[in-house]
């Protein structure tokens, strides 16, 4: 087959990659009216145009489950390279309609305040600072969704909510019982609900907060909290959506959902590697404006609580579907555990605790984020570089690519099947000497090398 490279957003390549996949299977469709996409005017904070995250659970972390206790892991979390710590929420828990023993992180009785079963706020603030002083930054999860049943305003401001036709509060749906609708009609609301992000900023010291189903809430409202909170300081805004939009003015990153549940379908044998190549060089990884970061994960506290653990989901292939999300444009998650192959489904509403173990996949991720820190190829948006595809006489099964930006490169293969196969690379884009990241082996590659990989094999090759 014709070697084909392809740039993300260049209406020339667009059309030779429809004939490109139409040779291997019909392309899916697509409208011309996202072919031109917006950018993002969001002003990035200096430290996280190479920032990776890293989810904390705090309930689950430790024996104690406290901040105090988690602090005692920052020193490990270092070492391994983390950047920026996304704390699930640390707020009272509703007890009214609560769901489990503990209740859901997600159903907030008071947003400023600290969940009393993990300790003070001085507590937090003390947690926040030591992660400062090791380099690191914290982002809160925060719910402006929804409220407990029995938070305060349901008493003092009964008209921030939605109410039915009886004048009764009522949950978003049908499966979040354990909390009611706040109504963004109302301004007090929207005043009120920025005071309260503003006391973290300010009293606390955070940098920024993950939002809970932003797509829920209305766009205009994260603008204007994205605003008055730059005011105070650079924040980082993380989206739990995946919605384009929220990315031109609100949020640095969004989830990448879509990519997940491709990653699911080839590690389940459903989808091939052209998925991938569809999502990326067709849908243009779904729209999101120039400069915004997409982040990707095989794991995190939904998909291991309700649909199973990354090796449910990804078998063999965990350890090349991780080395992907870590290469790819965008900013990596890792979740709790997950440096520690933790393979069992934690209960959510229950005290449940991660085993430890020997954290044997440390390395594996220090390694991972460490290249991602000092390779400028692989930053975040648009300090990052473009990723130009490599063909291989695997298509369906190699999914190769080279992004360089000044003069940073990596060229990474990987084998996504559970079958042994010999590559040949088509081009000359991959020629070059380089050093294999995982065993430190001088490699050089021109015209007519092949490649010789087992089952779910990675290679990520830097210089």
């Amino acid at each position: 087959m014709k070697r084909i490279f392809f740039k993300p957003g260049n209406p020339v390549l667009f059309a030779i990659a429809l004939l490109w996949l139409a040779a291997c299977g019909p392309a899916p469709e697509r409208d011309d009216a996202t072919v031109e996409k917006l950018a993002s005017t969001v002003n990035h904070p200096e430290w996280s145009i190479n920032a990776n995250i890293y989810e904390v659970n705090v309930r689950q972390y430790t024996p104690e489950g406290t901040f105090e206790a988690f602090g005692e892991h920052l020193g490990r979390l270092d070492d391994m390279g983390v950047d920026m710590l996304w704390f699930m929420p640390i707020q009272p828990i509703g007890e009214k309609n609560r769901k489990g023993t503990l209740g859901s992180y997600y159903s907030i009785a008071d947003y400023t305040a600290a969940n009393h079963e993990f300790g003070t706020m001085e507590d937090f603030r003390e947690l926040v600072d030591e992660a400062h002083a090791r380099g690191m930054y914290v982002i809160l999860d925060w719910v402006a969704n929804h409220t407990a049943w029995d938070h305060h305003w349901t008493e003092t401001n009964p008209e921030y909510y939605e109410r039915d036709e009886e004048g009764n509060f009522y949950p978003p749906n049908e499966d979040w019982t354990d909390v009611i609708q706040l109504d963004y009609t109302n301004h007090g609301l929207r005043d009120a609900m920025i005071d309260e992000m503003r006391f973290w900023i300010e009293e606390i010291g955070i940098d920024g907060f993950r939002c809970d189903v932003a797509d829920l809430v209305p766009t205009d409202f994260w603008i204007r909290a994205r605003t008055e909170l730059e005011e105070i300081k650079p924040v980082y805004f993380l989206a739990e959506a995946e919605t384009p939009d929220l990315h031109i003015h609100a949020f640095e990153s969004g989830y990448g959902w879509r990519m997940h549940h491709i990653m699911n379908d080839i590690a389940s044998g459903e989808k091939t590697v052209e998925a991938i190549d569809d999502y990326f060089f067709v849908d243009d990884a779904g729209g999101f404006p120039v400069g915004s970061y997409k982040m990707y994960f095989i794991t995190n506290h939904d998909e291991n609580s309700w649909a199973g653990t990354e090796f449910d989901r990804l078998g063999d292939g965990v350890e090349a579907f991780a080395v992907f999300t870590a290469t790819i444009p965008g900013t990596i998650l890792i979740y709790s555990g997950q440096e520690a192959g933790f393979d069992r489904m934690l209960e959510f509403f229950e005290k449940d605790q991660i085993d430890w173990g020997e954290y044997k996949y440390h390395d594996f991720y220090q390694t991972l984020l460490g290249l991602k820190s000092k390779n400028k190829a692989l930053w975040n948006g648009d300090f990052g570089g473009e990723m130009l595809r490599v063909m291989t006489g695997h298509d369906d099964r190699v999914f190769a690519f080279v992004r360089e930006k000044g003069e940073d490169r990596v060229f990474v293969v990987l084998n996504l099947s559970d079958q042994p196969l010999e590559a040949d690379f088509r081009g000359d884009l991959w020629h070059g000497t380089y050093t294999e990241l995982f065993t430190g082996e001088s490699c050089t590659f021109d015209e007519g090398f092949t490649m010789e990989m087992e089952p779910w094999a990675y290679r990520v090759y830097v210089r």
